[in-house]
């Protein structure tokens, strides 16, 4: 009985110390007796707690704030530099590195383009990048405190790759090949959840309980908050909707199934359908989105009509995510968000002569900012919350 009620006193005072530690963070700077009043613990509690995080360098002092009569508090700040996170986002044909702080600041990035399947490629790529970033990482007292990789495909629990199809890529076991190597505490999330993650904590979505990712690069993935929460599925697969079928007929996609929405909607439907109209660069270089967007910035009639396909096809697949998870908000994020200016009057037709006039209600329709920032932001939170968790218990 007596192992039982220290072992409940145990569990009290862990949550008791990161209910502490979340308020601090929420509500930086903020004095003892401001933590006392907003958890309802007693000073005592807050006094003793805050001490230990201040032993672990997760907290500090700063200087005394505001008086309301008596003496001065002092403030306690947020050690956002205790530690730092990376975020890879692995894109079909780009690798994009975050260095970020405990507060999810980005500190270092990497970027680099690549136009192989080869995994072997890709891992080399990814160590050689991670190293740089652990290189750079500015001295603190936990270091490097995890990795977290978005990767475009399927991704079980475990952190192993059943299928990512635009890179042909199946059943790799990335996380195991990641801590092997760098012993380092890693986390593998589908990176439309990574962004939709993202986008929650510091994009457009931050305000909105029912949120709907729609990551739209070379294929399309899809992440969803709703009631607040990621939503994964039974197994962890949801948000698999690039390959939801528009096209009963349709052409055959990688993942094997015919009419993906990706096929039509995405980056790689649009470089597609412009090598069908010849709008190729003078010069040989690839054909790109970048060029296509400059092509569009010039006036070119055939790249401007392209971009409303695309438009007009997503606004098809989002209708079709709206009539079945009626959201608040709908993001749409990675590279193609930055073809706003183009895509953005055809999908608004094409739901507005779509969409049931009640699921109109309260729905907002948005471009990422954070762009492919989405999904590195993402996982690197998702280390950082690990990382956090493991050391309050």
């Amino acid at each position: 009985m007596k192992s039982e009620k220290t072992w409940n006193q145990h569990v009290v005072k862990k949550e008791n110390k990161f209910l502490v530690f979340k308020t601090i963070i929420q509500s930086s700077p903020i004095s003892r007796a401001e933590i006392a009043t907003k958890t309802g613990l007693n000073k005592g509690t807050v006094s003793s707690l805050v001490h230990e995080l201040i032993e672990e360098k997760f907290i500090h002092e700063s200087g005394p704030g505001e008086s309301s009569g008596g003496r001065r508090p002092v403030m306690l700040l947020f050690n956002e530099t205790a530690g730092y996170s990376i975020g890879i986002n692995i894109g079909v044909n780009y690798l994009l590195g975050v260095l970020t702080d405990l507060n999810g600041n980005i500190h270092l990035e990497k970027q680099t383009n690549i136009d192989t399947q080869s995994f072997e490629v890709w891992k080399d790529k990814l160590f050689s990048m991670i190293q740089d970033l652990i290189q750079a990482t500015p001295k603190s007292p936990y270091g490097v405190i995890g990795i977290g990789v978005g990767v475009p495909g399927t991704v079980n629990m475990n952190g192993k790759v059943l299928l990512a199809p635009n890179l042909s890529w199946k059943n790799i076991e990335l996380q195991s090949i990641l801590e092997e190597e760098f012993q380092i505490p890693t986390i593998i999330e589908n990176e439309a959840n990574a962004g939709a993650y993202g986008e929650k904590k510091y994009g457009v979505g931050k305000n909105s309980n029912h949120l709907i990712y729609v990551s739209v690069g070379i294929g399309i993935g899809v992440g969803m908050i709703l009631n607040g929460q990621l939503y994964k599925g039974n197994n962890g697969f949801s948000g698999e909707l690039g390959h939801m079928s528009i096209n009963v007929k349709g052409d055959l996609c990688r993942c094997g199934n015919e009419g993906c929405w990706e096929l039509y909607a995405s980056e790689q439907a649009l470089i597609q359908q412009a090598k069908k109209l010849n709008l190729l660069p003078a010069d040989q270089t690839d054909l790109s989105l970048e060029y296509l967007l400059d092509l569009a910035e010039s006036g070119n009639e055939k790249a401007i009509y392209l971009f409303n396909r695309i438009g007009e096809y997503l606004g098809v697949g989002l209708n079709n995510i709206i009539n079945i998870f009626n959201p608040q908000e709908i993001v749409i994020g990675n590279r193609m968000a930055s073809t706003k200016k183009w895509i953005q009057s055809s999908l608004e037709k094409q739901l507005a002569d779509r969409i049931q006039f009640f699921q109109e209600h309260d729905l907002q329709i948005k471009f990422s900012n954070l762009s492919s920032y989405s999904a590195a932001l993402g996982v690197a939170a998702f280390s950082t919350e690990n990382f956090l968790q493991v050391r309050m218990n």
